[in-house]
């Protein structure tokens, strides 16, 4: 994927992504019969904390992460995580799961009173903190990702980790910003009639 170029992402009816990276994680399952696939939830994750690049991340969606690697990894031991995507500080563009499967990513979690948004989000990994601003090619690959998947799935809604779980998750973070997102995502034409109407969290 060029990321001096326009971005366009593919969907397939698979639920897999074309131009992203394929790195199927054994931590999923099916999602309930009838799931509207209709939310977006924007995550970030750096492992160590706050230190990027390496496969750490990678290793941990896949169950292969050496947790006497860092003292840090200690208190991962036994977890079992996932995401549908993670985006690299670079842009690039991994896919863990199928976005129609349930990825592991929410945990406990509730959106506008419907409780374990697992059952009908589509997870997204930002490789970042809290606490520095994201790359413009991490917004310009999570643009473009909403707006393919927006093609095939009835996304209605975008929120951070920290709108769905509340006092237990704090990320996308204050450093997201989440205006920008919103701009990135109103230019693009055609696209689906309902990305125009996508809502966002209060304030953002």
């Amino acid at each position: 994927m060029s990321l001096n170029k326009p971005i366009r992402l593919d969907v397939r009816p698979d639920g897999w992504c074309r131009q992203a990276q394929r790195l199927p994680s054994p931590n999923f399952d099916p999602r309930p019969p009838g799931a509207v696939i209709d939310l977006l939830v924007v995550h970030n994750i750096s492992l160590p904390p706050d230190e990027f690049g390496g496969h750490y991340i990678e290793d941990l969606f896949l169950n292969r992460l050496d947790c006497d690697l860092h003292p840090y990894f200690d208190r991962l031991r036994g977890l079992r995580v996932s995401s549908h995507f993670l985006i690299t500080r670079e842009g690039a563009l991994l896919q863990f799961v199928s976005a129609n499967e349930r990825a592991w990513h929410a945990g406990v979690s509730v959106f506008e009173g419907r409780e374990r948004c697992n059952d009908f989000s589509i997870g997204v990994e930002l490789e970042g903190s809290d606490f520095r601003p994201f790359a413009d090619s991490q917004y310009r690959t999570l643009a473009a990702l909403a707006i393919a998947l927006a093609h095939r799935y009835p996304l209605r809604h975008v929120a951070g980790h920290e709108h769905i779980a509340p006092g237990r998750k704090t990320d996308p973070g204050p450093c997201f910003d989440w205006q920008h997102l919103r701009m990135l995502l109103q230019a693009p034409k055609p696209a689906p009639e309902h990305l125009a109407a996508l809502s966002f969290p209060i304030g953002a």
